[in-house]
């Protein structure tokens, strides 16, 4: 209580500060007029007994600290009295506050909108309770030279069973038609196991979940949506619960309404924006039997027991691998090399943006770091103007400490005030920052200024402050009280040593920017790179539109069962599609055929004559067109014949390859006339009848992969698009191609329409992102670097006005004056690049993973950055050199 009433006490003094000053002042006024009035009446001189007085009543100053330091809080009261003094200082000073704080929000606002981005992506990656225990469980075949194989029904089985994992689940997905409205519409869905909602711990918003011990092997006909389908499909209808949703012609129940900001945990955009779940055992129709050699293409995903990490959970699941070696040898032949990996579901969600998103924290963390540098030297410069001044201030009798703690509330209240002014600046711009990253950024929509966000924002503020403070408070630490108050007697502007600090400072600036301007310039020549790479096929012109065949549970009731029902559907569409307003060419292909799209379509191979390492099989990519799909895309035919029209169901099995997989299967042998199997459901062998020239349809960066085309005529894709090429309206399309389909069957929604150069462009958008947001940091770094040997220069100039003087006087050529400012200018440039090339060459090795055609020592940019520094730092020389040039000796030798 005594504490409490202590602490009450100082508060309500502090409150009432300057009232409770007002009557101690009044209270010493009176001991020293009643002790002058004595020493009056003894006879003393007026002034004198005014002096007796205050020595008897001792220093009154003293006596008001002591008074406040034992009723107050003279921590706080002293820094807002640094306070008001720093705010007073910057009010005179109004220039230095503007580019000191500018530079700091600057720094501030980039560090803290790359924070936002990286806490939503990588900090908080999955929004899911105890996100360290949920692993993805993948499969991979080494020894066929296969990874990502998915799993059998009796594997899963054998997970749920190994006493490893609280709960394992099974998730498959793609696209499903939801008809019985105005307009059919695609929505993307997934299929899950029934206890993947309590294997992630989340409960739906409204209803419940499919029941985690149904055993229902096909599919249950229940449905959860998302919020975001509930609001637009069903205007929120707080009776959802129980109502049909007709999908691919099921009657679907919905039983339940996911939360608003729900979103699954999955690789892809579509998968993160799923707006369906339907649960499944996946061991009835429209599945295959599950047999332990039948692998399902589905996801696994699993939460770990309790206090198992992923390097224990991965040791006890490689045993199990092994025991089921053993008990299954021809399911898991050796040569086969099966097994299984656990990947956290953190790192499987983030893919490959972490590098990328690492490199930009790093590269903003850098540039911040010259705004602190650069606020740093006009500190400095400050601080040597105030020389006089500190020198003053600690004849009178300040403390050491008292001043560095001025100075660094001087510099913490700058970064605050910069940090306040970057924070306003973000908020301005968040829609024009979120625009300008790339929509398959895993959880795009969740990056805000949240807490999290708002306490880096502070603690970059704070350390920024810190940073660039103490370079002059170290400065007025050691200040030699007597050297200065005779440097400042002969009008000097500073000391050897802040001269020396401001260089360091300048090559340190330069090292920085040097690092950032050679990671620009790597990022740069690889996106160049990548962009004029040889594609294979031709973009220009084309457009792809996509639809959705149905898939009902029954299979009797699917009215495109067959390769004989759904070839007339394809080639009155292909005829409708070739009428349209503009086109010239038209084809059809699985979606998968859409170059870069990075759908996947595998299916095991087989070869005839040739032995396979058992029944465990390579997977490979097969693409399902029509005929006139090549020559659309301008991919040239090598070997052979293309697919023609005759491919039909009536017709023997044909495919065309391309150069990739002739030379991976048949490598000293001709593959024409060759027969192999790749769809399990059908037992004929497919001739391949062609060879293609390999295109970069997988992806940009990578090389050719293994790939088959067969007729569309001869399977039964489901997953369409029509590609259409042509001097083409591409705002019109979509609604002329969508009455066309329609025309044909009313229930297929058409979706998705892009023309190649935009899919191009997509595929682009990381690298493109990255190499912008670094470029842009590097740029900024240059300026700063650039004003900061400016600044450093005239500095040095204004000080050595004196000495220039009397060297013209002697005779001294002008050109010679110049020549040594460049010098200086010139080495502390050299100094810096120095440094900075070995800092960019260990950057460069780290950043390797994200280039492309371009080496990380690449000796090109490493030169052409270096020059292009050394340019900037003899500009930036050139103005203040020119300045001493033309100093007239008369004026320089007067000059203080």
């Amino acid at each position: 209580m005594k504490i409490l009433r202590r602490f009450l006490t100082r508060l309500k003094n502090f409150a009432t500060g300057q009232r409770d000053d007002q009557r101690l002042r009044e209270e010493i006024g009176e001991h020293l007029a009643l002790q002058t009035a004595e020493n009056l009446r003894a006879g003393m001189p007026p002034a004198e007994a005014r002096r007796q007085a205050v020595l008897k009543f001792g220093a009154v100053g003293t006596i008001r600290e002591d008074y406040h330091a034992e009723q107050g809080f003279p921590l706080i009261e002293t820094l807002l009295h640094d306070v008001r003094y720093a705010l007073r200082l910057f009010a005179k000073s109004p220039g230095f506050a503007a580019v000191a704080i500018l530079t700091i929000a600057l720094g501030i606002g980039a560090t803290t909108a790359i924070f936002s981005v990286v806490d939503a992506t990588l900090i908080h990656a999955l929004s899911y309770p105890h996100p360290e225990q949920l692993v993805r469980i993948e499969d991979d075949l080494p020894g066929a030279g296969a990874r990502e194989v998915g799993i059998s029904i009796p594997e899963f089985k054998d997970l749920q069973r190994s006493g490893i994992f609280q709960y394992v689940a099974l998730v498959g997905g793609g696209s499903v038609n939801l008809t019985g409205s105005s307009q059919p519409a695609r929505v993307a869905f997934l299929s899950v196991t029934p206890n993947y909602s309590t294997m992630l711990g989340v409960k739906p918003e409204l209803g419940r979940w499919f029941d985690p011990d149904d055993q229902t092997p096909g599919f249950t006909l229940d449905a959860l949506i998302s919020d975001g389908l509930w609001k637009q499909a069903f205007g929120g209808d707080p009776h959802i619960l129980g109502r049909s949703l007709r999908l691919d012609n099921d009657l679907y129940r919905v039983i339940g309404v996911m939360p608003a900001g729900f979103h699954d945990p999955g690789r892809t955009t579509e998968q993160r924006n799923t707006e369906v779940w339907l649960a499944t055992g996946f061991a009835g129709a429209p599945a295959p039997p599950p047999l332990r050699n039948s692998r399902l293409v589905l996801a696994v995903v699993a939460r770990l027991k309790p206090g198992l990490t992923v390097a224990a959970a991965q040791s006890q699941l490689d045993a199990l691998v092994a025991s089921l070696q053993k008990q299954f040898p021809d399911d898991y032949p050796l040569q086969s090399a099966w097994r299984v990996r656990l990947v956290p579901l953190k790192e499987s969600v983030v893919g490959n943006v972490r590098e990328s998103l690492v490199l930009l924290l790093g590269a903003v963390g850098l540039v911040l770091l010259i705004g602190c540098v650069n606020v740093a030297n006009l500190m400095l410069a400050r601080a040597s103007a105030r020389g006089r001044e500190m020198a003053v201030r600690q004849a009178l009798g300040a403390a050491r400490k008292r001043l560095v703690r001025q100075l660094l509330t001087e510099s913490l209240l700058l970064s605050l005030l910069g940090g306040i002014a970057g924070l306003a600046i973000l908020f301005g711009t968040r829609g024009f920052l979120l625009r300008m990253i790339p929509e398959s950024l895993p959880r795009l929509n969740d990056i805000s200024i949240n807490w999290s966000v708002m306490l880096f924002a502070l603690a970059a503020t704070l350390v920024a402050g810190t940073i660039f403070g103490l370079a002059p408070a170290l400065q007025a630490s050691r200040l030699d009280l007597t050297h200065m108050l005779r440097l400042e007697g002969r009008g000097s502007k500073g000391s050897t040593e802040q001269a020396r600090t401001r260089r360091v400072l300048v090559i340190t600036e330069f090292a920085l920017s040097l690092v950032l301007m050679v990671a620009a310039g790597l990022l740069l020549r690889s996106f160049w790179d990548l962009f004029k790479v040889r594609l294979g096929f031709n973009p220009q012109h084309v457009m792809a539109v996509r639809l959705w065949l149905p898939v009902p549970n029954d299979p009797t009731t699917d009215i495109y069962g067959t390769s004989a029902q759904e070839a007339p559907f394809l080639r009155e569409l292909l005829r409708l599609s070739g009428t349209l307003p503009g086109v010239e060419e038209a084809a059809l292909g699985s979606s998968a055929a859409i170059p870069l799209n990075h759908d996947r379509n595998r299916f095991p191979l087989i070869l005839e004559g040739r032995e396979m390492q058992n029944k465990q099989q390579p997977l490979i990519e097969v693409r399902d067109v029509t005929p006139g799909y090549f020559h659309l895309l301008e991919i040239p035919l090598l070997r052979g014949r293309l697919l023609r029209d005759l491919d039909d169901e009536k017709a023997p099995q044909v495919a065309v390859i391309n150069e990739a997989m002739a030379r991976t299967y048949w490598p000293d042998a001709d593959p024409l006339g060759k027969r192999l199997k790749v769809r399990p459901a059908k037992p004929e062998w497919i001739t391949v009848v062609g060879v293609i020239a390999d295109a970069r349809t997988e992806s940009l960066a990578g090389a050719s992969v293994p790939q088959l085309y067969q007729s569309a005529y001869q399977t039964r894709e489901k997953e369409l698009a029509i590609f259409l090429r042509g001097q083409l309206n591409a705002a019109a399309l979509p609604a002329q191609v969508r009455e066309q389909v329609q025309s044909v069957d009313p229930e297929l929604p058409v979706f998705g329409a892009q023309t190649l150069d935009d899919v191009l462009s997509a595929s682009l958008s990381q690298r493109r992102f990255s190499m912008e947001i670094v470029a842009l940091f590097a740029v900024t770094a240059l300026l700063l670097a650039g004003l900061g040997i400016y600044g450093t220069i005239s500095f040095l100039v204004s000080e050595r006005t004196h000495e220039i003087g009397v060297r013209l006087a002697l005779g001294a050529q002008r050109g010679k004056i110049l020549e040594i400012v460049l010098c200086q200018g010139l080495k502390l440039a050299i100094s810096g690049a120095a440094l900075g090339l070995a800092g960019a060459l260990i950057l460069s090795h780290l950043m390797a993973g994200l280039l492309y055609g371009v080496r990380p020592t690449d000796p090109l940019t490493f030169v052409c950055v270096t020059l292009v520094l050394t340019v900037v730092a003899l500009v930036a020389c050139y103005i203040p050199a020119r300045r001493a040039m033309r100093v007239d000796p008369l004026v320089a030798l007067r000059y203080e």
